[in-house]
């Protein structure tokens, strides 16, 4: 089942709507995907820091962890607290360090995420619900990508929950089933890649990771997928500058995608794209099986 969102603004006057219009989008999903929901989203960022996202329970006091890393490195670490996810920024070159040291620091926080411009939260719970407690009707950005999941194959918990990140800006909410994902898992975790879940969609969003640091394009990734990946499947991903559809090369699960001179947006149904702006006008098409979509923002 599942239900996947994205929205890609060509339009700057509209990165401001960004949140309202994911918002809306992911509720009208919810019936394809209750048990919980997340969401990336690429937002501003500034030359030479990193963003990264940790989740907590909820009152987790964030710029307390902030500080305490700041006092333990010697350097600037900021925090933003959402619900129970924390925005940490800090400077690029200390990402390593901040990342060891979260864990003596904090260690009862998990991490989700980090990318310059991306911040991603995901938890259990109605989607409409969930995205109201985060407050991403009021984020503005570029782009971002969303996902409401019906568990059918594993466990209904938070880190379960798409989207899934391996990588700096990079994320991947999937709609189907990989049949192969556990022997990848085992090339992956060979290759030097770790699992936080048994999740078959962590394994997809690691395969593309893999792929690019052996030196694969984005596009390539994806169309190396369609070998090498068995099953049926949905795939859209965020990166930095924008973000990218495939299908399974039976084109199983449903997909729909719409284009003007503004945006581009997609949905597992049409109905999540009506309330768009312009959308009696967009072009409207269901995306090819076995075919690469890609857009990105210019430099």
């Amino acid at each position: 089942m599942c239900g996947i969102v994205g929205l890609f603004m060509k339009d700057p006057k509209l990165e401001p709507e960004l949140g309202r219009l994911m918002a809306d989008m992911l509720g009208v999903l919810c019936d394809r995907g209750p048990d919980s929901a997340g969401f990336a989203v690429f937002g501003p960022g500034s030359s030479g820091t990193v963003k990264l996202t940790v989740r907590g329970d909820e009152g987790t006091d964030f710029q307390s962890v902030a500080r305490r890393l700041s006092e333990a490195l010697g350097t600037q670490v900021s925090a933003i607290g959402r619900h129970t996810h924390g925005i940490l920024t800090l400077p690029a070159a200390r990402e390593a360090e901040v990342r060891a040291a979260l864990g003596k620091v904090a260690p009862d926080l998990a991490f989700v995420g980090a990318g310059k411009r991306m911040e991603l939260y995901k938890e259990v719970g109605r989607p409409d619900l969930v995205a109201g407690k985060f407050g991403l009707g009021g984020m503005t950005g570029t782009h971002g990508i969303g996902h409401t999941r019906m568990a059918t194959e594993s466990a209904v918990t938070t880190e379960g929950a798409h989207p899934f990140s391996t990588g700096l800006d990079q994320c991947l909410v999937h709609n189907g089933s990989l049949s192969n994902h556990n022997a990848v898992r085992r090339e992956l975790v060979r290759d030097g890649l770790s699992f936080a879940t048994e999740n078959d969609s962590e394994v997809a969003a690691g395969y593309l990771t893999a792929r690019m640091r052996h030196g694969a394009s984005l596009g390539q990734a994806l169309t190396d997928a369609l070998s090498d990946l068995d099953g049926f499947y949905t795939f859209v991903v965020g990166t930095e500058s924008g973000f990218g559809v495939l299908r399974d090369p039976i084109a199983c699960k449903p997909a729909v995608m719409a284009e003007t001179d503004r945006y581009v947006a997609f949905g597992s149904e049409y109905r999540a794209l009506v309330n768009l702006p312009g959308i009696d006008k967009a072009k409207i098409w269901e995306p090819e099986p076995a075919t690469v979509y890609f857009w990105e923002r210019p430099n």
